[in-house]
């Protein structure tokens, strides 16, 4: 994997966001391989499809890239709020690429993936309608919050200019496949426990650490009265899929995530 662009390709273009396009499509396209199935490279659809970049021709997993130079950042600008929420709630909804660029050396800095399975709508931030005086008028986009997602689903390909080895990309991806066979309302909660999971800062914690974020579950799940009791329910599903391990009663520890 080479982390330099090919500049010559942007020879022709005059707009920054065009080179931009241009270089960082054509560097996914040459260099990357689809993280589902380990096919040696990723082909790009036609121009201007609406919901994705590129494909794999193997396991037909697709992927969106977005991409922006410096640092990566927790908010990434998307398009229409409506349209991407649409998607997430699809049967058809792309993995998305993340990618940060170093403008002077015009080369890749970091780019992780987010798997589909781990897009819910609560990681969308809806922006403020465009004021009246603007050519769009009315328009509503949307911000995609990294953050907000759990750190098993931000797998990195490229992390500081670093490669990471594709055999531990790979593992991630598979780690937690299991969440695309589940439908969106346990998907949810698995996610949320995720995410409560990762503000424990030990690897090893205890129940009642995770009964913490019971207030700010019930929040999320107003219509759920026994909160403590799908906390218990979703650990022992993380516990069968090996994101947790049970070490005796009350506590438990994370399994290590793969560097």
């Amino acid at each position: 994997m080479n982390l330099t662009f090919s500049k010559s390709l942007a020879s022709n273009y005059t707009s920054k966001s065009q080179i931009s396009r241009v270089l960082t499509e054509n560097w996914v396209k040459v260099n990357l391989y689809c993280p589902n199935c380990g096919n040696k490279k990723i082909n790009n659809f036609e121009n201007n499809r609406p919901a994705a970049d590129f494909f794999c021709k193997n396991c037909y997993e697709e992927f969106e890239l977005k991409s922006k130079k410096g640092l990566l950042g927790n908010r990434i600008v998307d398009g229409a709020y409506n349209s991407l929420i649409k998607r997430i709630q699809s049967d058809n909804n792309p993995n998305f690429f993340f990618l940060s660029y170093n403008i002077m050396k015009m080369s890749v800095v970091n780019l992780l993936i987010i798997p589909k399975h781990y897009f819910i709508v609560d990681f969308i931030e809806r922006r403020k309608p465009l004021s009246i005086n603007a050519k769009r008028s009315g328009w509503v986009g949307c911000n995609i919050i990294l953050n907000r997602i759990p750190k098993k689903g931000r797998i990195f390909i490229v992390k500081n200019a670093q490669i990471v080895k594709q055999e531990t990309v790979m593992k991630m991806w598979k780690e937690t496949i299991f969440l695309k066979s589940i439908n969106q309302k346990s998907r949810n909660w698995l996610i949320d426990i995720l995410n409560c999971l990762d503000k424990i800062p030990t690897q090893n914690f205890k129940l009642n650490d995770v009964y913490l974020f019971e207030n700010d579950l019930k929040l999320k799940h107003p219509n759920n009265n026994f909160i403590k009791d799908k906390i218990r329910q979703q650990l022992q599903i993380l516990r069968d899929k090996n994101i947790v391990e049970f070490t005796s009663r009350g506590n438990y520890k994370k399994v290590e995530n793969y560097e």
